[in-house]
């Protein structure tokens, strides 16, 4: 190979990695979307962190009794290392789309599929959680109802069995379909918008 084929090569190898100022224009279009996904990340993280406190103090405002205190608390630590462990996995995405500049094919589309890995894992945040909403209100339902009858006399009617099992499946389904919701709305049609830049790139 001669001096001539290794320049022609190399300009070959080079016009590949150009970045076309349409297309240039097409990628930085998807930072509006993107600023909208750490606005509402940063928005909810602090929504979260304020709700788990406030959940913190549920035994103080509703009187609980100390059997019932020692055993909401019980049940709240495992709920708050839940949170912890998801709330941290979110900070970690959140400082990464921070630092994110899109200018190149390869930052889109690792950045969208960051996005959707973590939509994901939202919704597994959801579901985590669902166990611990069902296991509250029952637990207040419960608690609520002893204070009438008493702990010794507590007796459930079939009714009132069956009553329960419809709570918990109405609590998992309306949480099942408030995460779709909540995911979609936030940040669903957001990373769609970026899908649409990732199409129309692949269409040139």
């Amino acid at each position: 190979m001669d001096f001539n084929d290794i320049q022609n090569a190399w300009n070959n190898e080079k016009s590949e990695n150009v970045v076309l100022p349409t297309n240039l224009e097409k990628i930085r279009s998807a930072n509006t979307p993107l600023d909208k996904i750490r606005k509402n990340l940063k928005k909810e993280f602090v929504y979260q962190v304020v709700s788990i406190v406030f959940v913190g103090f549920a035994p103080l405002i509703l009187s609980f009794s100390s059997q019932a205190t020692f055993l909401y608390y019980l049940l709240y630590s495992l709920f708050v290392a839940v949170c912890v462990y998801y709330l941290a996995r979110f900070y970690f995405f959140y400082k990464r789309l921070s630092k994110i500049a899109l200018k190149t094919k390869d930052s889109l589309y690792e950045t969208y599929f960051d996005i959707r890995l973590n939509m994901e894992l939202y919704k597994t945040f959801g579901f985590a959680l669902t166990p611990f909403l069902v296991l509250y209100l029952l637990g207040l339902f419960y608690y609520q109802f002893s204070k009438v009858h008493g702990f010794s006399d507590l007796e459930f009617s079939n009714s009132e069995l069956i009553m329960f099992f419809l709570i918990v499946v109405f609590v998992v389904l309306f949480m099942g379909l408030s995460l779709e919701w909540w995911v979609h709305h936030f940040y669903g049609k957001f990373a769609k918008e970026i899908k649409k830049v990732i199409d129309e790139l692949k269409e040139e």
